[in-house]
């Protein structure tokens, strides 16, 4: 058979084949198995922290109204910036770089206030005399699961930060395009998700009473 016919007979093969389900950018996919690793992990954590609270008979309860507001009030910043970083991908999508790098700044600097609203939050309970192994209330471990949860998820927002200005400002530059502003937003999204199991674990269950 002559090489045009091969060709011809490849071609006609490659018509009828199915799409591959995996038909998507390397790097969407890298970011999607990034995500659901990072859920697994999270949810390991998660999962450990229930069990360890539910085995202690002396957990201690020590958020007042103050903290729960401040938890919040973090929790309303990190969901308005999902909707901005949307907007962001939006006016990307629109090649409107103008519109999508201040949407982005705009996310990062909610992330920012995410992170120092925490960090507030830490030095308050720090100064309380909570420490990995002890605290002034009850089981020790309270002080390690609260920071390691907590001190993780922060990590993923510093993260997010910078990621979000780098993105945004090699965007902005015409080095990116819009793929990579979509990327980043699935991962910001995902930040806003894990706290969303956070708060009422972490916080609502430790309410004073």
């Amino acid at each position: 058979m002559s090489q045009a016919n091969l060709a011809v007979d490849s071609h006609a093969t490659a018509g009828v084949m199915e799409e591959s389900p995996f038909a998507i950018p390397s790097s969407k996919l890298v970011m999607w198995l990034f995500i659901i690793s990072d859920a697994v992990t999270f949810g390991a954590i998660l999962f450990a922290y229930g069990y360890i609270r539910n085995a202690s008979t002396d957990w201690p309860t020590p958020f007042e109204h103050a903290s729960i507001w401040n938890a919040l009030l973090m929790t309303f910043i990190l969901v308005t910036s999902s909707l901005t970083v949307l907007l962001a991908v939006r006016d990307a999508q629109n090649d409107d770089r103008a519109a999508a790098f201040k949407w982005t700044l705009i996310t990062a600097a909610g992330g920012a206030l995410f992170a120092l609203l925490h960090l507030r939050e830490w030095s308050a309970l720090i100064g309380e005399g909570v420490r990995m192994f002890q605290n002034p209330w009850g089981a020790p471990m309270f002080g390690a699961t609260f920071f390691s949860i907590t001190g993780l998820h922060m990590a993923h927002v510093i993260g997010g930060v910078i990621a979000l200005l780098v993105v945004g400002l090699k965007y902005k530059a015409g080095r990116f395009s819009a793929k990579h502003v979509e990327i980043c937003s699935l991962y910001w999204h995902f930040v806003d998700i894990v706290w969303m199991f956070v708060v009422p674990m972490v916080y609502l269950l430790n309410m004073k009473r």
